[in-house]
């Protein structure tokens, strides 16, 4: 393992969750974290438990899909920290109508906006830093969704998350020999706070059988800290046991339909 002291890592989606696990672990390892997210209050709390774990942290509230904000984001930390060493593509979102029968145009946008293009858009700002020092990580959460896509992510879910997936590989194939590392980690069924936004929430046991945000963030940990002439391309962080999902893809699969197709009991 290696220490990050000295270098800066931008976690997006660093206000809960996988984010905040995965900001946590680096900073317990060195690194400056830079915590993203939309809520300028949540952040300020995540920074301030690192701070008394004895970390250093910057919260900076901004929207990833804005240009604009990434950008006043990174001007920032170059001003305040110099280049970014780690870069850990967190944040994501789903639609609330899985099916696309039903799908929305607007939100089948906004998903691939989160979980595709601000990606794209983040990674193409800090590559100069990477690609000019000869050496810097890209982390992107993807999601097993992207392999195994069906009605619990939903169909804008496992588009993006297939799309990501495919840009990271893009990456690994074509900077790797300038010294760039990019991983993808795909995470199975997580216990985080968008299982309550489903059709049908798990149920707690249910939960105690899945991936935890700080099994994911040990995942991304290993992968950053191991030496630099290693890379993990892709890591697979899933339950061991597999739960019976039956009900809640037919309750999916209906979520979002014109009251008329629906089926009647």
């Amino acid at each position: 393992m290696t220490t990050l002291s000295g270098r800066t890592a931008l976690i997006t989606g660093a206000g809960s969750g996988m984010g905040l696990e995965t900001a946590r672990l680096l900073a317990q390892d060195g690194a400056t974290v830079v915590l993203i997210g939309r809520g300028q209050k949540a952040l300020d709390a995540v920074a301030a438990t690192i701070r008394d774990e004895g970390g250093t942290a910057l919260a900076l509230a901004a929207d990833i899909t804005s240009a604009d904000d990434m950008t006043r984001v990174l001007d920032r930390i170059h001003a305040e920290l110099g280049p970014v060493d780690v870069l850990v593509n967190n944040a994501g979102s789903s639609s609330t109508v899985l099916n696309p029968q039903w799908l929305p145009h607007d939100e089948w946008r906004q998903v691939l906006e989160v979980n595709l293009t601000a990606v794209f858009q983040l990674t193409q700002a800090v590559l100069p830093d990477m690609l000019g020092r000869g050496g810097g990580t890209i982390v992107t959460v993807s999601s097993l969704a992207a392999v195994n896509p069906n009605l619990l992510g939903g169909a804008a879910y496992g588009a993006a998350k297939a799309g990501v997936r495919n840009f990271m590989t893009f990456l690994h194939n074509t900077f790797r020999n300038q010294g760039l590392r990019a991983i993808t980690v795909l995470p199975g069924e997580a216990d985080t706070p968008i299982l309550d936004n489903r059709a049908r929430p798990p149920a707690p046991e249910e939960r105690a059988e899945m991936v935890r945000p700080a099994d994911v963030a040990q995942a991304i940990r290993l992968a950053v800290t191991l030496p630099q002439r290693v890379v993990l391309q892709e890591i697979v962080v899933a339950p061991t046991r597999q739960r019976d999902t039956s009900a809640d893809l037919e309750i999916s699969r209906w979520t979002g339909a014109p009251a008329d197709a629906t089926p009647q009991p």
